[in-house]
């Protein structure tokens, strides 16, 4: 029952994250063309501010303790058989935590008038979180059970 209690929790905040790795590119999009220390500027600093300390940080932080403590559940440190697919979400997982922080990265830079990206550039980082979800769905889902 703990188990079940844990993956609940881990999925909900899987979702609170994933929807401010979506939201924060979007807003990096939306903050590019405003003036370097602009009313505009400021006021989509001030948005990716509060969803990097109300939504994207603690979710991350939830995602990860969760997800640790349904692996010990599991036997991930034990040396259980029939993991691999738990391995590579893990390294998916891995590489989603690094794009939270360049991405994180990249919003403090904007918000200090700085334009390290161009727009398309913005558009094309907006899709990494959903193209992993799909393969971290997949190995949890169908390759788990497989």
């Amino acid at each position: 029952m703990t188990y079940l209690w844990l993956k609940a929790g881990h999925i909900i905040f899987v979702v609170f994250w994933m929807a401010g790795l979506f939201m924060l590119p979007r807003q990096l999009i939306y903050v590019h063309p405003a003036a370097p220390g602009s009313e505009e500027e400021a006021l989509w600093a001030k948005r990716m501010g509060l969803l990097r300390k109300i939504i994207l940080t603690p979710s991350l932080i939830v995602v990860w303790v969760l997800g640790l403590l349904m692996g010990i559940e599991l036997g991930l440190f034990a040396g259980a058989p029939g993991l691999g697919w738990l391995h590579a979400k893990l390294l998916l997982v891995l590489v989603l935590t690094g794009f939270h922080g360049f991405t994180v990265s990249q919003s403090k830079k904007f918000a200090g008038g700085e334009r390290p990206l161009s727009e398309k550039q913005l558009r094309m980082l907006g899709e990494v979180p959903g193209l992993l979800l799909v393969v971290i769905v997949i190995l949890v889902v169908v390759v788990r059970y497989a």
